[in-house]
């Protein structure tokens, strides 16, 4: 099942200057909607690290939702428990400067209790199969305390985020319990009641630390924009990420990214889920080889030395339909692992017939 994602969907409405923007006044421009959402954003994010993740939601039980769950299946992420209930999704409305940076929004919330339902009967099975959890920490407390009691039963590691820190607010109790925490700057300072602005990365590492170290949170990200990222954690480490320079379009949606990179690059190469197909698949394979060699030893001569071939493709394309399947959409390893037992099967009846 491979990284699990829970939060809201939302629908995007941003609009952009055509000229200088002007603060106070009209601006001529374009507008645009797109589906957003934090939660749906780092979903679809670590679907294009060629992973599968598995997305648990809501969406409109409208056309509008059967198109965000389409698209995210385009994505080859696991749509299974995501939910149509009426007014399942938010919006977001932006409006951006010429820098690609939001000057105001305003969201409308939607109601995500619906998820603690899914939670209720399909908890056990998601968390047992699940490498780890992304999830919102700004989501109701039932839903946060159900997830982190989930998480802890099987042994998983939580990752946070927040669409709305104000809220957030209220649930600063749960981030003592989380892997990770992921937010920005301007978040960390309504967090810890600080003012942030003006700090240097490695002046900001430095009070963050101490901040982390005082609250018992056991590791902290901060984000700040083209000057990289600081994380700390509770037993004294930190540290600075620079950032690479790029050219910036559009900001919405880079802490997402982000957030998706720490949960990606935290995993094991496979995970638990994946390690466990590999095991399946091995046994398999190793079944059919054995009823290949099985075949061997009563064909001709002639017959059996051109049998390799035979098994070579045959056990790339077991490994390789299994693999799907089981791997969570992994095709570069489905792709290597399938290959290797493939060349193995071909070889080792090749072998045997001369």
């Amino acid at each position: 099942m491979g990284i699990v994602i829970m939060g809201a969907v939302f629908v995007d409405i941003k609009g952009y200057p055509d000229g200088n923007y002007i603060p106070a006044g009209r601006n001529a421009g374009r507008v645009e909607q797109i589906y957003g959402g934090v939660s749906r954003n780092v979903t679809e994010d670590i679907a294009n690290c060629e992973l599968r993740p598995t997305f648990l939601s809501l969406v409109d039980d409208t056309g509008t939702g059967l198109d965000v769950i389409r698209k995210l299946q385009n994505h080859k992420v696991d749509t299974r428990y995501i939910r149509q209930v009426p007014d399942g999704m938010g919006t977001w409305l932006a409006v951006f400067d010429n820098e690609g940076d939001v000057v105001a929004s305003i969201s409308k919330r939607p109601n995500l209790m619906p998820i603690l339902d899914i939670l209720e009967k399909n908890g056990d099975e998601i968390f047992s199969q699940a490498d780890s959890i992304v999830i919102e920490v700004d989501m109701d407390k039932a839903i946060v305390k159900k997830t982190l009691a989930l998480a802890k039963k099987y042994g998983k590691p939580v990752f946070g985020v927040v669409a709305n820190m104000s809220i957030g607010l209220e649930r600063r109790d749960f981030l003592k319990e989380l892997s990770a925490f992921v937010c920005n700057s301007q978040e960390a300072g309504l967090l810890f009641c600080t003012d942030f602005s003006g700090l240097m990365p490695e002046e900001l590492a430095d009070v963050i630390s101490e901040k982390v170290i005082q609250a018992r949170i056991p590791k902290l990200v901060v984000t700040m924009g083209s000057q990289g990222a600081v994380y700390a954690d509770m037993h004294g480490d930190k540290g600075v990420c620079p950032a690479r320079a790029v050219e910036v379009k559009d900001t919405t949606g880079a802490g997402d990214s982000f957030c998706a990179g720490l949960a990606v690059g935290r995993m094991r190469p496979m995970g638990t889920s994946q390690y466990a197909a590999m095991r399946h698949l091995s046994s398999g394979l190793t079944a059919a080889l054995c009823l290949l060699l099985g075949l061997f030893t009563i064909l001709p001569i002639g017959i059996s030395f051109s049998f390799g071939p035979l098994a070579a493709a045959a056990g790339y394309v077991l490994a390789a339909a299994y693999g799907y399947r089981q791997l969570d959409g992994m095709s570069g390893d489905i792709s290597g692992f399938a290959l290797t037992l493939g060349e193995l099967a071909g070889v080792t009846v090749w072998a045997l017939g001369r």
